[in-house]
């Protein structure tokens, strides 16, 4: 798997120097020590998001691919009529969501790859729907996943994003930017802001923002959807 570099440099942060992307190889350890308790620990936290991610891609349908589908928590979200294909760069994690599948409840979920999202494996316009769940602000690069996600999903097609994203006034500012210099070395970066997301959406204007709403309680969390615009 290969890292992809950003196409520009990452923006300034809330003090004015620029906000560090991840590292490949922080995020890979990261989650392999998150694997065993990630389901106990990340599920009813994330609980809100991820099923308002599933309920969106499921009005859209079809071939959805799910990209950082880690322990397969959100399987149950999806209806029997999606054909999913989740990937992972985590070995471990991708090991749980197998274990998941070997029961053969979930006969829509069609395959699990482990695979670097900055370089999918896909051709162009293989997906009706992409899902990123957690994911994006998590990357080495992100505007190299979302081109990524934008390349693989067809015209009309959506890619669906849900996140928590940068508080950049207020309280909760302040704490992600305390907790954000504590939390890089196990693999988060709780102080990613939308203006990163409506930049590259800015430089894209075949994907169009179609909703960006804060997801109930508390507006931690916000889901986004991009629809990739039929071609003339």
């Amino acid at each position: 798997m290969s890292r992809v570099a950003s196409s520009s440099p990452p923006p300034a942060g809330p003090s004015g120097s620029p906000t560090p992307d991840l590292d490949l190889a922080t995020v890979e350890k990261a989650y392999a020590r998150w694997a065993p308790v990630y389901d106990a620990i990340v599920g009813p936290v994330c609980r809100a998001g991820r099923r308002a991610a599933a309920r969106a891609a499921g009005q859209v349908g079809g071939r959805i691919l799910e990209i950082g589908v880690g322990t397969g928590l959100s399987f149950p979200d999806y209806g029997p009529a999606t054909r999913i294909t989740g990937i992972d760069l985590s070995a471990p994690m991708l090991e749980k969501a197998r274990l998941k599948l070997a029961g053969g409840r979930f006969g829509h979920v069609r395959a699990l790859r482990q695979m670097d999202a900055h370089d999918l494996e896909f051709a162009d316009a293989s997906f009706d729907c992409v899902v990123a769940q957690f994911v994006i602000t998590l990357v080495a690069s992100p505007e190299r996943v979302l081109d990524e996600c934008a390349r693989v999903v067809r015209p009309g097609g959506e890619v669906i994003l849900v996140n928590h994203l940068y508080s950049e006034t207020g309280w909760r500012a302040a704490v992600e930017r305390w907790f954000a210099a504590r939390t890089r070395g196990i693999g988060l970066r709780p102080e990613f802001p939308f203006a990163r997301i409506g930049s590259w959406a800015a430089a894209h204007p075949e994907m169009e923002l179609v909703e960006r709403t804060a997801l109930k309680p508390f507006g931690i969390y916000t889901l986004m959807r991009f629809r990739r615009r039929p071609q003339a």
